[in-house]
């Protein structure tokens, strides 16, 4: 059943930061960054942030797979297959970036972030859905049978595999949602979750794994961006710009955090 966005869920954001920069001089930066805004929101620094960028190789792991006897190994499989493991912000199982994909994070200022849980991923995940529909793809919103790091709130092209996996995190005083969209290079994400699932003794079907390219071609990392940023628009006033410098500084001495100790 699909639960309606409120208008005042959409007001309580009022203006949103854009930011598109990534931070390539370390692979646990982005997600430190992230983790560094969503601190920043919560405690009224900043407002309503919403990140998207191009990627680096990295393997991020969840809280799920953090518990699994086999997590040092996977951990080994993905530094082996030229994946750095990072510890995610969001929930959920691991997750494959690279440079063709795209990043994104939604930090939200909530008194009570426990509310609104649903809402949040209907916003993201119809958003996303919309986006991809106007690169003329048959996008949906809904998990299909063996997916990786699974969720009803995924994207999947023509109910047959995955292209973008979204997650939240709660924290007092605000919300953070975000995820992954493959925009090509599917191949990629199979390559190294077929041995990193096999390690954390996780069942998927590595055919459910794909990319939008495989279904719109010659679709580029910008082309779905600006798709995205084109949907976020009708919903909030964006306002394009860069993270503040002090909290980027924070997230620098928060890298250690995303690193596995098993790394």
């Amino acid at each position: 059943m699909t639960v309606p966005v409120t208008w005042l869920m959409l007001w309580q954001m009022k203006e949103v930061l854009v930011g598109r920069d990534s931070y390539p001089e370390h692979p646990a930066l982005d997600v430190a960054v992230s983790h560094a805004v969503l601190d920043a929101v919560a405690a009224g620094e900043i407002g309503s942030v919403f990140r998207l960028h191009s990627a680096h190789p990295v393997l991020a792991f969840g809280m799920a797979d953090r518990i699994q006897q086999g997590y040092p190994a996977a951990v080994r499989i993905a530094a082996a297959h030229g994946f750095t493991p990072v510890e995610r912000l969001a929930g959920g199982r691991a997750a494959v970036f690279h440079e063709k994909t795209l990043a994104f994070s939604w930090a939200i200022k909530e008194d009570d972030p426990r509310t609104g849980i649903t809402e949040r991923f209907l916003l993201v995940s119809e958003m996303m859905r919309d986006a991809f529909r106007s690169l003329k793809v048959d996008a949906r919103v809904g998990e299909i049978p063996g997916e990786y790091c699974r969720g009803q709130y995924s994207v999947n092209v023509g109910g047959t595999v995955k292209v973008m996996g979204v997650g939240q995190r709660l924290i007092r005083g605000a919300a953070h949602i975000g995820g992954v969209i493959v925009v090509d290079d599917g191949h990629r994400v199979r390559d190294v979750l077929v041995p990193v699932y096999r390690a954390l003794r996780v069942d998927w079907d590595p055919r459910t794994a794909g990319a939008l390219a495989d279904r719109s071609a010659g679709t580029g990392n910008e082309d779905v961006a600006q798709a995205v940023l084109s949907k976020l628009s009708t919903r909030v006033e964006i306002v394009t710009g860069s993270i503040p410098d002090h909290i980027v500084e924070r997230g620098r001495t928060m890298i250690e955090r995303h690193l596995p100790a098993a790394a």
